[in-house]
């Protein structure tokens, strides 16, 4: 499915482009005129989220997302989870809204506590609160938490999300445009979410065209609702000086002004791509490690 995702979305871009029309003109027209996004911080093993949230403040966002947890045993003591609920607080404090990205790190005994504890701070949602394959302990924990749960990053086609609408178990679908089949299967996956009045929030911390490609359907997409973007996330930071301005040729495209980027209003996909930026990191470009936690025992634990 990435693969297909990759030539769905390069197909979009060419047929747009050889109409000279932005590319959600093709599947409808606008609903809005700019997209409301948010950013990272935290890292991994989340730290100096106060620091991190002033910074992302200053760069124009109202809202960010952070992991929830460090990992964590699958029955842990509860004190484990204490830092979390305080890293929550603290950027709340600020003014700001924030996603907790449990990341299906947590299993049914510790995410049940979690969530009960984050409840009374309000955050924007809870993110994967148990690993997707356990959808009926996510349909149990939709009935014990007011906050709204997303997830849809390994969910990979409108078969996959079926269920989570049919269980009315999830508030906010979360599709990987670059996994799921490109934009023509996430715009089918919307329409379905929209019918069990699901908003759609493309999880995206990923590369330009990806981002993009997300952008123009969020301005064709009535019940789109907020953007992740890749934008200093810790993947980038730890891995060099590159981040998503670095293969564009307007970088003024990602400009984050009070929570907000204004939509993409170029052909195409909206941006235009530094190729010879791209072929010349190519060449000394190392693959990105796959990450992992191991616990104090040795056990492998998800990351």
């Amino acid at each position: 499915m990435s693969a297909l995702a990759g030539v769905d979305i390069a197909l979009w871009d060419l047929l747009s482009r050889r109409l000279n029309l932005p590319l959600h003109v093709l599947l409808g027209g606008a609903v809005r005129h700019k997209i409301k996004v948010y950013s990272w911080i935290g890292g991994d093993r989340p730290r100096d989220v106060e620091a991190a949230a002033k910074e992302r403040y200053a760069q124009g966002f109202r809202a960010v997302k952070m992991n929830a947890t460090e990992d964590v045993d699958w029955l842990d003591s509860p004190s484990a989870l204490e830092t979390s609920v305080e890293r929550c607080r603290i950027v709340k404090a600020l003014g700001m809204d924030v996603g907790l990205d449990f990341h299906g790190r947590l299993h049914k005994p510790m995410a049940k506590q979690l969530a009960k504890a984050l409840e009374p701070h309000k955050p924007l949602f809870i993110e994967e609160p148990l690993l997707s394959e356990h959808y009926e302990g996510i349909k149990q924990l939709s009935g014990l938490t007011t906050i709204p749960i997303a997830l849809g990053e390994r969910l990979y086609s409108r078969w996959d999300v079926k269920r989570f609408l049919h269980d009315t178990s999830i508030d906010v679908l979360q599709p990987d445009i670059s996994h799921c089949g490109g934009i023509s299967e996430i715009r089918r996956i919307a329409s379905m979410a929209e019918a069990y009045d699901v908003a759609l929030a493309p999880h995206c911390p990923l590369g330009p065209i990806a981002l993009a490609a997300c952008m123009q359907i969020a301005m064709c997409t009535p019940n789109f609702t907020i953007q992740e973007m890749g934008l200093t996330i810790h993947y980038n930071t730890e891995a060099g000086a590159y981040d998503i301005n670095n293969y564009i040729k307007d970088k003024r495209v990602w400009d984050v002004r009070e929570g907000y980027v204004e939509g993409l209003s170029g052909i195409g996909l909206g941006i235009e791509v530094d190729e010879e930026e791209v072929r010349s990191v190519a060449k000394e470009a190392n693959a990105w490690p796959p990450k992992g936690f191991v616990g104090p025992d040795g056990s492998i634990r998800e990351w």
